[in-house]
């Protein structure tokens, strides 16, 4: 996710008022999201898409967003963040592995990027999304524990995984929009050097939504959580 992505989740939209003009109204202009491919002005609730080579995400009206959910052969530049939610509560990976995967935080996101060829993980900080190297044999066996939640598209949606206060982990399956907007929402109220009770709040609250908007996938396999 380069910084312009980053940036229209912690930024107001762009406006097709130029700067300095005046408004015919005495009530605060509304900013008009434009288009980033055609330009045209694209509703409030408009959809993202993403550059699979440079990472970068852009708003879309509604015909460029459908142009480009036809992607057959996943050859095209950019690819359409499609709104599905599925929530896994009870995610079967070890205290061992989350370690493994040199996670420092309770969450983290994992996605495949089609331009490397691999799945990569990052996590929500203070200066961003903050690349971890990813174990890929670490990361097969959470996978190979975890089938329901494995069909992933790549480049568009990712395993937003939160470990819980007991210990044990949550998984929600999003676009990959929405994990951006996670890492807006800490830069956005981090504090200090463990982030501060607002920042806590703020993302306890998000996960809450998440938990309400997902459908719960019933697990594919049995055994306990992970320890």
């Amino acid at each position: 996710m380069t910084a312009t992505g980053l940036r229209r989740f912690r930024e107001p939209p762009r406006t097709d008022r130029p700067a300095g003009a005046p408004t015919t109204s005495k009530a605060p202009a509304t900013p008009t999201t434009l288009c980033e491919l055609c330009a045209t002005p694209a509703s409030e609730e408009h959809g993202h898409l993403v550059n699979v080579e440079s990472r970068a995400l852009l708003c879309a009206c509604r015909a460029c967003y459908l142009l480009f959910t036809r992607d057959t052969d996943g050859r095209a530049r950019y690819r359409a963040v499609p709104r599905r939610y599925l929530h896994a509560p009870r995610f079967l990976l070890s205290a061992a592995d989350w370690d493994e995967m040199q996670i420092p935080v309770r969450t983290a996101f994992f996605f495949h990027n089609s331009a490397m060829d691999r799945t990569v993980a990052f996590y929500p900080s203070p200066a961003g999304a903050t690349e971890s190297l990813l174990p890929l044999e670490t990361w097969r066996r959470v996978l190979a524990n975890n089938p329901e939640m494995a069909d992933v598209r790549p480049d568009v949606e990712a395993l937003l995984v939160d470990r819980r206060p007991d210990g044990g982990f949550a998984c929600h399956l999003v676009p990959i929009d929405t994990c951006y907007a996670l890492v807006g929402l800490v830069r956005m109220h981090w504090k200090g050097f463990d982030g501060g009770e607002a920042a806590r709040e703020a993302i306890d609250g998000f996960f809450a939504d998440l938990r309400g908007r997902g459908r719960t996938v019933p697990p594919l396999r049995g055994g306990e959580d992970g320890e």
